[in-house]
């Protein structure tokens, strides 16, 4: 009998959990020689010649410290596998931020239809498509604010989105592409849309 109260104790204590865990992760981030980062309470600020960026990291549980100018480390105490997969991404971040601020980010779309033509205009600051499958409807896209609009001049049914925001102009390129979403039509036939051709960094002007 008191064999099997103590094996009753044992069973109702709490269960610790067994996750192996990294004492420290530690990861450089290099800092391009035109760009200046600031960081204080996990919130990174980045300066370049297009301008400013500015990113908080409360969220995750890590150590940003600038050792030098030119230098970032990032810290993480006694993580699992998956919080010190973080370390790698939040560098990401900041790394695509001081991108940003140097080339910025460009996304090229293009106009896909059979019979319809597609008609895309800009108002203000909002794009409007029309004519999307022969539908009265007007399709509205707010640009978020950084994003910029342009209508290629050389290319026929393309539009090109820049910033220097990776975040903002990638949601603003899937919010154009998911306006002209199909809806109860067969998917192998009607092939309409506006898609994205092309992503990245605004190519260097060659010399």
């Amino acid at each position: 009998a008191r064999h099997a109260r103590e094996v009753v104790a044992n069973r109702s204590r709490p269960v610790v959990d067994g996750a192996m865990k990294t004492i420290l992760g530690t990861r450089f981030l290099d800092i391009p020689e035109d760009v200046e980062v600031q960081v204080k309470a996990r919130t990174v600020t980045v300066k370049g010649p297009r301008g400013t960026l500015t990113r908080a990291f409360k969220h995750v549980n890590l150590d940003l410290v600038l050792v030098n100018p030119q230098k970032l480390r990032i810290d993480l105490w006694f993580g699992t596998r998956k919080q010190s997969a973080t370390i790698r991404t939040i560098s990401t971040h900041i790394q695509n931020m001081c991108t940003g601020v140097t080339q910025g980010y460009l996304y090229k779309m293009r106009f896909v239809y059979s019979h319809f033509p597609i008609n895309v205009t800009l108002n203000q600051r909002t794009v409007e498509i029309r004519n999307f499958l022969g539908d009265k409807l007007v399709r509205r896209v707010p640009l978020i604010d950084g994003v910029e609009y342009v209508r290629t001049a050389d290319v026929k049914d393309q539009i090109e989105l820049s910033g220097n925001d990776i975040a903002a102009v990638s949601l603003c390129a899937a919010r154009i592409r998911q306006s002209c979403s199909i809806k109860k039509k067969d998917l192998r036939k009607f092939l309409d849309g506006i898609f994205v051709s092309w992503k990245g960094a605004i190519p260097k002007p060659v010399e």
